[in-house]
């Protein structure tokens, strides 16, 4: 059974920092890529940021400059580290993992909340 467990969220102040992790196990093919993704309430999810197996990043417009992923791939976590946090970061981070043979899966979610 594949799990994706997350993190690392929390309450911090604007222009904080705060590491997000993501585990991944369970499955016995070998992973592509991950990424986060974050939903903020009445929006659409949306990328925040991947690496692939051959550790090339895509990262979101609006946290360019501000976040860092990074992978342990002996581990198969992924990191994001946050740094200059603004109000408009504040969302539930989803971690996805894909897997090659095209199989994707999610983790529950965690809470990060930038407010003063």
């Amino acid at each position: 059974q594949v799990q994706v467990v997350e993190s690392g969220g929390g309450l911090v102040q604007p222009g904080g920092s705060l590491r997000l992790s993501c585990a991944a196990s369970g499955s016995i093919f070998s992973i592509n890529a991950m990424g986060w993704y974050r939903q903020a309430p009445g929006k659409q999810r949306e990328l925040v940021a991947a690496i692939i197996s051959g550790g090339s990043t895509n990262y979101g417009d609006s946290v360019k400059g501000r976040f860092t992923i990074s992978r342990d791939s002996a581990k198969n976590t992924v990191y994001l580290q946050m740094s200059s946090l603004k109000p408009t970061d504040t969302a539930v981070y989803y971690c996805h993992v894909n897997y090659e043979k095209g199989l994707g899966y999610w983790g529950q979610g965690t809470q990060v909340t930038v407010s003063s």
